[in-house]
C-alpha cells in the first residue's frame, strides 16, 4: 500500500505486531460464512488476513486517502463505505445481520463505538475489538472495583467479555502513550438479567455512578427521583442505602430498576 501518513484528527495509530495480529485473528475465529465488518482498517494489518476469508468484508473507514485505496482493491465480498462510523445508518450498512466485527478502534471514539453496538446488539454475534488498556479494563471490570462503572455493566448484559492480549505501545506506528488491550465479546443468547424498561434501566445506572463517592440514596435521589421513591426502591430491591454504584451486581441493578420504575409509575 502506497505511504500513508497517519493522521492525528482521526487517532490513528496503526497496528503491526505480526503475534497481536494473529492473536486477533485467532479470537475472531472466522468462518468463510461470516460477514465480517471493521472499522477503521487503516494500513489493513489486520484487513489482509480477511480479505477472501469471508462472504463479506465490509470496511467503514473515515479517512478519504485510506478508502480510497481499499476501493482500488477488486475483491470478492470486499465493501468500502467511506464515513465516520459514529455517523453512519448501521441499520442500512449492516443489513442482513449477523456480523462480526474486528477492528483495531480509534481510541477517540472507542467508548461512543460501544454505545452505539449496544444499540445495534442483535446484529452481531461476537466481536473483537483493540482498545485502550484503561478503557478495557473497565469494559470487563467485576463490581467492586474501581474500573467498574456504566459501560460494564451496560456491555456485561448482553455479552461475555474476555481479555484476549495486552498490547504494548510499540505493536503500533505511531506508538500511542498508553498501553492497549484486544476484547472479545460474545452475545449471549439471552441477557444475564432481565430488562423491561432498557431507557429506564440506563437512566438509574446513568444515576448509580453519577457521583462515585455518594451512597445511592444521595446519587439517586440528585437524578430526578425523590426521597421517598429512593428509599421504597432500595428496599423492595433489598439493597442498603448506604451502599455505592460500583459495588452493585447486574441483578442487583436489575431489581432496583424495576422497582424504581414500578414507583414512578404508581406517583404517576
Amino acid at each position: 500500500m502506497p505511504s500513508i501518513r497517519p493522521k492525528k484528527r482521526f487517532g490513528q495509530n496503526f497496528l503491526k505486531d505480526q503475534s497481536v495480529i494473529r492473536a486477533i485473528l485467532e479470537a475472531a475465529e472466522l468462518d468463510p460464512d461470516d460477514q465480517v465488518v471493521e472499522i477503521g482498517p487503516g494500513l489493513g494489518a489486520l484487513t489482509e488476513n480477511m480479505v477472501g476469508q469471508t462472504s463479506r468484508l465490509l470496511l467503514l473507514e473515515v479517512d478519504r486517502d485510506i478508502a480510497a485505496l481499499w476501493r482500488k482493491r477488486d475483491e470478492d465480498g470486499l465493501q468500502v463505505v467511506e464515513g465516520d462510523a459514529l455517523s453512519l445508518d448501521w441499520n442500512e450498512q449492516l443489513h442482513p445481520g449477523p456480523w462480526k466485527m474486528v477492528a483495531n478502534l480509534p481510541y477517540n471514539i472507542s467508548s461512543q463505538v460501544v454505545f452505539k453496538i449496544l444499540e445495534h446488539r442483535d446484529m452481531f454475534t461476537r466481536m473483537v475489538l483493540m482498545f485502550q488498556r484503561e478503557v478495557a479494563e473497565r469494559l470487563a471490570a467485576s463490581p467492586g472495583g474501581k474500573n467498574y462503572g456504566i459501560l460494564s455493566v451496560l456491555c456485561q448484559v448482553w455479552f461475555d467479555i474476555r481479555k484476549v492480549v495486552r498490547v504494548a505501545p510499540g505493536a503500533f506506528f505511531p506508538p500511542p502513550k498508553v498501553e492497549s488491550m484486544v476484547l472479545c465479546f460474545d452475545r449471549l443468547p439471552s441477557p444475564r438479567v432481565e430488562i423491561a424498561d432498557e431507557p429506564f434501566f440506563l437512566k438509574v445506572v446513568k444515576a448509580a455512578f453519577a457521583q462515585r463517592r455518594k451512597t445511592l440514596r444521595n446519587t439517586l435521589t440528585g437524578a430526578g427521583f425523590s426521597r421517598e421513591q429512593v428509599g421504597q426502591g432500595l428496599e423492595m430491591a433489598s439493597i442498603d442505602p448506604q451502599r455505592r454504584g460500583e459495588t452493585l451486581t447486574l441483578e442487583e441493578f436489575a431489581r432496583l430498576t424495576d422497582a424504581l420504575n414500578s414507583l414512578s409509575v404508581d406517583h404517576g
